[in-house]
């Protein structure tokens, strides 16, 4: 069994045995291998830097003859051994390139440890023993291999630890990205309270407005003598609050037998909604305009989201007395139709608005002290018509009775003051109540009288008479031939009132107009020539509107010279291929009654102002159409209508009063096209000897004359027109016309 070696004394200088790494040349062991100095080098660095090759990254071992390796920098007796087939002694490299590699220091631990027990020289006498003892490793047979060119320039640091492994690193970014956010916070901050401050707080208090209008009080119409037309009484609004509705389906199921609003209708009416300017709506109508009672019983609901406050009703109190002038208002007392629409602006007046702060939830209720802004109604203008509300109930009463009488769809009647052209009267039929105007039909509501646009038939033969004595073409004492028959472009014209014996026969003017002979008004219109007639036609003011106040006026239309057709000169004189509505006819009639002077019908006499101001209305225009004298001549031609025996206009006359006028026989025109049945007409003028009235009534009826149809209706109110003025009797006698030469 062999035997352990001996240890070595403490503090002797000779080697250890069996350490591993022989003995003989002075090889300390295992101790000097690890005695690193605080630069991680090991002993035998400590060789002098100018001794050691500068490159420390250059192979350990080159290639030596004989195709064995040698370690760089080995000593000789190393060398020696690695030929010989024996390893070197294993040494560790440095860990670190390019540093110094200083010896450590023998008075430091490390120092010491690797050198304690030794004497100077040790190692390297412990080098050759230990080789010698040491057996081979690897084997001297391995190939040559060339050495690998090395690399000059700046040695390569290793890799070091991953960047945020560096808790200085970590440490440094932390407090950047803090910084960075409260930065942020800050600046935004900043922002809030010094730029963007105001709007925030502009749109908290928006948030927290309630608006309610204050409806301004509606301007009255009244007739020509302070009656009352129509003006708005007090009344209540029925208004809900969006955000305070709990159950739309309750409050509705509660309110709709009160309001007359289906259950249905009213739920949508109580959601909740944006306003147009952004932020919830506190403020919604639900009707307005409920009487009094109603709105009582609606409050007595006590309901906390519905409100009920003073409002205005508009009320009528004549209900279809001049409904078709007057008009009606809506439920926002905006005027729909009539006068109401056509002065809307000016009888509404500005409303008012009231805005304050209110509280949330269960406190939406006006916060005392809170923000409050009040804008005062402006109250509107009221209006003061021409209209006479007695003569108006009078004349719409008779037309009415004879529109039944005659079975008529439709029929108007004007009266007009043939001196001012004040529009005293104008009567449609059918009518409608204007105070509860949603159940009648839209056709009901039509203003006859300026929008029943007609073929005015014989009426229109006084222009023609009227335009030819103006321009000399014929005299009060002229005659015309007169033929059974004529015709032009291919058109036959004939009389209803033919020459006696059927032959062709002189005759008279004023008896050319008794028996309305079309073809001697035919004669007289080729004396006077195309385009004067229609020069004529457009001064008594046909083709035009008259503007008297009523929105919707029909123009009319006349037919230009250039665009007659062949038959045309025969049908434009009589009244055909022209269309007129009864107020133009009513205001050329009164040309004739006011010595050929044509004044524009009017329907507005004065504005009142809120504090009682007045205002006259605008002055009508005028223009002279006929002399004084042929407007006179034509007057009296006019008269032999209504007194020569047989005329057409007998039934026309007024007991106790001279009467001028024309009876018509046309067609009714809708859309530009003829429809059935026919339209009666009468226009005339009294007292004949200093005319003050013109009334123009005209019936569409399925079939019959203006003698038959429409002269009774003029004649009852002509004389009750006559009465309520008070206009004196006619002291003298009609003159006696001759017919037939």
């Amino acid at each position: 069994m062999p035997q352990r070696p001996e240890e070595p004394r403490r503090g002797s200088t000779e080697p250890r045995r069996g350490s591993g790494h022989g003995d003989g040349d002075g090889f300390a062991g295992i101790s000097e291998a690890r005695a690193y100095t605080p630069r991680g080098r090991t002993v035998r660095d400590r060789t002098p830097r100018s001794s050691r090759t500068s490159d420390p990254f250059r192979p350990a071992l080159q290639v030596v003859e004989g195709g064995g390796r040698q370690r760089r920098g080995a000593e000789p007796e190393e060398r020696e051994d690695e030929a010989a087939g024996v390893p070197a002694p294993r040494k560790r490299t440095p860990q670190r390139a390019g540093r110094d590699q200083a010896a450590p220091r023998e008075d430091s631990p490390r120092g010491r440890a690797g050198t304690a027990g030794r004497t100077p020289g040790a190692t390297k006498a412990a080098k050759p023993a230990t080789k010698a003892a040491r057996p081979a490793t690897k084997p001297a047979t391995r190939p040559a291999k060339s050495a690998k060119p090395v690399k000059s320039g700046k040695p390569r640091r290793p890799p070091g630890p991953p960047k945020l492994a560096d808790s200085r690193r970590r440490l440094r970014v932390g407090t950047v990205l803090a910084l960075t956010l409260f930065a942020t916070v800050g600046i935004r901050l900043v922002a809030l309270q010094f730029t963007d401050s105001p709007t925030f707080a502009a749109k908290g208090l928006d948030d927290r407005l309630a608006r309610v209008d204050l409806p301004a009080p509606r301007g009255a119409i009244y007739d020509r003598n302070g009656a009352v037309l129509a003006h708005s009484v007090e009344a209540r609004y029925v208004a809900v609050d969006p955000e305070l509705v709990k159950d739309p389906a309750k409050t509705a199921a509660a309110l709709s037998p009160l309001l007359g609003i289906p259950q249905s209708e009213l739920v949508g009416m109580l959601r909740k909604r944006t306003q147009p300017g952004g932020g919830a709506s506190r403020f919604e109508y639900l009707v307005r305009g409920v009487d009094i009672a109603t709105g009582d019983r609606v409050k007595a609901l006590e309901l906390p989201e519905i409100i009920v406050k003073r409002d205005e009703r508009r009320e009528v109190p004549g209900h279809d007395l001049a409904a078709n002038v007057i008009g009606f208002t809506g439920e926002g007392l905006n005027g729909l139709e009539g006068i109401e629409a056509r002065y809307d602006e000016l009888l509404r007046g500005v409303n008012g608005k009231r805005v304050y702060e209110i509280g949330n939830g269960n406190l939406a209720a006006e916060i005392p002290g809170g923000y409050r802004k009040e804008t005062k109604a402006q109250p509107g203008s009221s209006l003061e018509l021409t209209i006479d509300r007695d003569l108006q109930y009078t004349v719409q009463h008779i037309l009415a009775e004879n529109m039944a009488r005659v079975k008529a769809t439709t029929g108007a009647a004007v009266v007009l003051d043939v001196r001012t052209g004040e529009v005293l009267a104008q009567a449609s039929h059918p009518v409608y109540d204007a105070a509860d105007w949603k159940k009648s039909k839209s056709s009901d509501r039509d203003d006859a009288a300026s929008s029943f646009v007609v073929d005015p038939g014989s009426v229109h033969k006084a222009i023609t008479v009227g335009a030819a004595l103006q321009e000399g073409a014929i005299t009060p004492d002229s005659t015309i031939l007169v033929e059974p028959r004529i015709t032009r472009g291919g058109k036959p014209f004939t009389d209803t009132h033919p020459p006696p014996g059927y032959k062709a026969t002189l005759m008279t003017i004023p008896g050319i107009l008794a028996y309305s002979s079309n073809i001697g008004t035919i004669h007289i219109a080729d004396k006077l020539g195309a385009e004067k007639l229609v020069e004529y036609q457009k001064k008594f003011g046909l083709g035009s509107a008259t503007g008297e106040g009523v929105p919707g006026e029909a123009t009319g239309r006349v037919l230009e010279p250039k665009d007659w057709s062949g038959s045309a000169s025969g049908s434009v004189p009589i009244g055909h291929s022209v269309d007129v509505t009864p107020l133009q006819m009513a205001a050329a009639y009164a040309t004739i009654a006011n010595d050929g002077v044509w004044v524009q019908p009017h329907l507005v006499r004065e504005t009142i102002a809120p504090g009682g101001e007045r205002t006259p209305a605008t002055a009508p225009q005028t223009r002279q159409v006929l002399s004084a004298d042929n407007a006179k001549a034509l007057r009296q031609m006019l008269e032999a209508v209504v007194t020569v025996p047989e005329a057409t206009g007998r039934k026309a006359a007024v007991p106790g009063y001279r009467v001028a006028g024309k009876t018509g026989t046309g067609s009714r025109v809708v859309n530009g096209q003829y429809v059935s049945g026919a339209v009666a007409s009468f226009v005339g003028m009294a007292p004949v000897e200093n005319p003050r009235y013109v009334i123009a009534v005209f019936a569409h009826v399925p079939a019959g004359e203006g003698g038959d149809v429409a002269a009774p209706a003029f004649s009852q109110m002509m004389a009750y027109t006559l009465t309520h003025y008070r206009v004196p009797a006619t002291s003298t006698k009609p003159p006696k016309f001759t017919v037939y030469p």
